[in-house]
């Protein structure tokens, strides 16, 4: 019996050690993470503390890169003509869900030229107005909406972001009107909304809420499912009258289309062994992001329902980028 058990245990230790050899060696040189945003914003923030912290663990260096342009499609460009190896992948956000009903012509296709290796993120958007608006709840917008449609403006980073399609839903779902005001970026739509140059806005719950907090513009709502943690006081647009109203953000990580599924395990399990790290959960829910880790499979089901989604919306408002 002794013989048998080394035998089973001997046979044991041969399938492990082959299945760690099956392991691809990744990362053995450094990564390129393409953000199709300016530095500084959530999925910048989002993907400089998670692969800073896979780079401490491997050893190898993971270069976020800065490639912004068309809400995404100039570094999912890059991305989807890239080798297949592992060494030049792509974290974005709702826009690469929302560009293939915005824009006519599409330079990829975000499910044939791609490989879905996870979400990493979801984060909710903030509604926000001039302090010197008499607005105090979304009543109240709908209601002044209706009496004078048009009148109203909003602002929102750029046509075809997340913050714009979050305005364009919200009409939709209250049968409301406004004006539409988009800047070149979160930045200056936020400075339009302190400076009064537009009534409201949408924009990262974070950096609203900042400036809520010190007086500079009135929250009233947010579009998630849930309130906001560190403004619980703040209720959800759904609670005010629009049932069912959600728009929430949420980052992704990709890679070219043809990865190898052994490759892909890989590095979504690393990446999970970086994010379960103390500090980059600390760091990321104390910049108002959820962290989500998901299969491939289950990344890409997800995605074609956003893609259906934002799809209705583009085409109820009538909306085209290009």
């Amino acid at each position: 019996m002794n013989f048998c058990r080394e035998i089973v245990s001997a046979a044991a230790g041969l399938l492990w050690a082959a299945a760690v050899q099956a392991q691809p060696a990744w990362p053995a040189r450094p990564v390129r993470i393409l953000i199709p945003y300016a530095p500084g914003g959530g999925v910048d923030t989002v993907s400089r503390t998670l692969f800073g912290k896979l780079a401490e663990q491997s050893g190898v260096s993971f270069i976020v890169e800065n490639r912004p342009g068309g809400t995404g499609i100039v570094a999912g460009e890059l991305v989807a003509r890239a080798a297949p190896d592992g060494y030049t992948l792509m974290a974005s956000a709702l826009e690469f869900a929302i560009n293939p009903s915005l824009r006519a012509k599409m330079p990829y296709d975000p499910f044939r030229d791609f490989t879905h290796i996870s979400r990493l993120a979801n984060v909710q958007l903030m509604l926000v107005c001039h302090p010197s608006v008499p607005i105090t709840s979304v009543r109240q917008i709908i209601a002044i909406a209706k009496q004078q449609p048009g009148k109203l403006t909003y602002g929102s980073s750029g046509t075809g972001g997340g913050p714009h399609l979050a305005g364009e839903l919200f009409q939709l779902m209250s049968g409301a009107r406004w004006t539409h005001v988009p800047f070149k970026g979160a930045a200056p739509a936020s400075i339009g909304v302190m400076s009064g140059e537009v009534d409201f806005s949408f924009g990262s719950t974070l950096a609203l809420a900042q400036l809520a907090k010190g007086g500079k513009v009135r929250a009233i709502g947010v579009t998630g499912d849930k309130r906001f943690a560190q403004m619980p006081g703040v209720p959800t647009i759904a609670e005010q009258g629009i049932p069912g109203y959600v728009a929430v953000g949420w980052y992704g990580l990709y890679g070219p289309a043809n990865m190898a599924a052994d490759l892909v395990r890989k590095i979504r399990a690393d990446t999970a062994h970086a994010y379960a790290s103390p500090d980059v959960k600390e760091r990321l829910e104390r910049v108002g992001n959820e962290r989500v880790m998901s299969s491939p499979e289950d990344f890409a089901a997800f995605l074609r329902t956003e893609v259906e989604k934002w799809g209705r919306v583009v085409r109820q408002a009538k909306l085209r980028a290009d």
